[in-house]
């Protein structure tokens, strides 16, 4: 019984998976919908205040963060294990020391303040571990249409 059940639950989840359009991270025609780089706010009061967010919809999720440059391939590899890809710029760019490397990390994924909160503790976390800094997150979506 355990086996039919769990096999019904991929099954819806991948029929729900198929419903929702994909985005790209390099699509153009993405724009911020979310912005939390205070980090005494809640994920949950930034979401809130989102008015152009769509929380039906899948959005890229951005961690701005600098490194040191010789702990980028690190952060990297443990990032990319959770699907998160690393690249240069964000906010780090303004923000952060000149001997640290001005990063973003990002991935697509559903929105809910759970999951922001969650993965914004783990930039920190990261950041932290490797020397650097984290600035934030935000939240990028194609406009409503």
């Amino acid at each position: 019984m355990k086996g039919i059940r769990a096999r019904w639950t991929a099954l819806r989840a991948a029929r729900r998976a198929r419903r929702k359009p994909l985005i790209s991270a390099d699509d153009p025609d993405l724009r911020v919908v979310v912005i939390a780089y205070d980090e005494t706010e809640a994920a949950s009061a930034a979401l809130a205040r989102a008015t152009d967010w769509q929380p039906d919809l899948p959005a890229v999720l951005r961690h701005h963060l600098a490194l040191p440059a010789g702990s980028v391939p690190d952060a990297r590899a443990l990032l990319a294990a959770d699907g998160w890809e690393l690249r240069p710029g964000g906010r780090g760019t303004e923000c952060a020391a000149p001997e640290l490397t001005p990063l973003v990390a990002l991935r697509v994924q559903e929105l809910d303040a759970l999951h922001c909160s969650q993965e914004s503790s783990r930039m920190a976390g990261l950041a932290q571990r490797h020397g650097g800094q984290s600035f934030g997150w935000d939240a990028l979506q194609p406009a409503a249409r």
